[in-house]
């Protein structure tokens, strides 16, 4: 038997996406249904799923979801929940007994809005108020996590393969109109309930398959800008990196995508001189967001996602069409697991993204579509 260090499998981890750009609602069975067909791309060590449009009745209140080590864990993070924010229901998440996974901590969720009083204090909107909250309890509180704090949103995720992470948590009871999936198999990182995918920061989500070697350097530019990374894994900074391009800076999401796989400086220079001029400027400015190394990611957000790889394209990813579903995954037999017959299946080129996004019709409430883009 070889030793570890003599061992080392770089293309391990399952990603998964799938969107119904109507925004109709469908059961966390299917996503659960394409992750299990690439079992063998994990090995037991993180699975996990992140759901869009699940918790309609509370849609305008932020959803903790929370792991506890302990219950003075709990008390403490409660106490400071509690004196910060009005929580409408607090619950455990309901889980049922799976053979496969054990040690689970105690795992909860909130549904809250932040207190006016405390609000007005801060001179915060009410998302930079809950991140920093979030980083607090993770930062500050041992044995205490939130691992989802979006509204209208949930991840789930624990220790073990992803099909038994989604019978851990009843996942065909939910339905959503996004869903996201990983399947783990960590190189450089222990396998933890807190270390497994997706990430979560708000509405950001992120599923990834890599390593990040750009890890340091994206953490350092992060906590600049006052994020802080606790949960011992490189991708974590992917969901905070998109946090600050999307919301807080405002980034169209194709240049947003543009800056984590930035075009390389050899196709720079034989784009026209307008394009040459942007460009140029993104890799000044946002130098140290890139993301370098082997990677593909699925980041999604409240209106969509993204699925991207590296800009050699290191890492494998398909995308698929059927009707208003768009389907993305590390294997095409994961996607037509789900939908049989696709209108059209293709493999993405390196860097350049699949962007599946839902528009709201202000007037009707109700979605339209925008056509995705490869």
């Amino acid at each position: 038997m070889l030793k570890e260090g003599y061992v080392r499998i770089p293309s391990g981890c399952a990603i998964s996406g799938i969107i119904d750009r109507t925004g109709r609602l469908f059961s966390g069975q299917s996503i659960a249904d394409s992750i299990a067909t690439m079992h063998d791309r994990s090995n037991g060590l993180g699975g996990g799923f992140a759901a869009y449009g699940i918790y309609p009745d509370f849609k305008d209140y932020f959803a903790f979801h929370m792991f506890y080590d302990d219950l003075i864990a709990k008390q403490e993070t409660e106490n400071i929940l509690k004196a910060n924010y009005i929580v409408a229901l607090e619950e455990k998440i309901p889980t049922r007994k799976t053979a496969h996974i054990k040690n689970a901590p105690l795992i909860y969720r909130y549904f809250a809005i932040p207190r006016p009083e405390k609000l007005k204090l801060s001179e915060l909107d009410e998302n930079e108020f809950t991140i920093k909250f979030v980083f607090n309890i993770n930062s500050n509180i041992p044995g205490a996590y939130v691992f989802s704090s979006g509204k209208n949103m949930g991840v789930f995720k624990a220790v073990g393969y992803p099909e038994d992470v989604a019978n851990f948590y009843k996942l065909e009871s939910y339905k959503g109109y996004m869903w996201l999936a990983h399947g783990r198999f960590p190189t450089n990182t222990p396998g933890w309930w807190g270390g497994a995918h997706p990430f979560n920061l708000l509405n950001i989500s992120v599923v990834h398959n890599g390593e990040l070697s750009s890890y340091d350097t994206n953490r350092k530019y992060l906590e600049e800008f006052g994020y802080i990374c606790t949960l011992q894994t490189d991708t974590e900074v992917a969901a905070y990196i998109f946090d600050l391009l999307l919301r807080r800076h405002g980034l169209p999401i194709e240049l947003a995508c543009k800056v984590v796989a930035s075009p390389l400086w050899k196709q720079v220079e034989r784009m026209s001189p307008k394009e040459k001029i942007l460009y140029t400027n993104l890799k000044i400015i946002y130098g140290r967001a890139l993301l370098n190394g082997p990677f593909s990611m699925i980041i999604a957000y409240e209106d969509g996602f993204i699925a991207i790889n590296d800009r050699i394209k290191l890492r494998p990813l398909t995308a698929a069409k059927k009707g208003d579903m768009i389907y993305v995954a590390s294997e095409e037999s994961a996607i037509r697991q789900v939908c049989k017959n696709p209108e059209s299946v293709w493999i993405p080129r390196g860097g350049e993204p699949v962007i599946a996004e839902l528009i709201r019709d202000n007037e009707k409430e109700m979605y339209s579509t925008k056509e995705v883009t490869a």
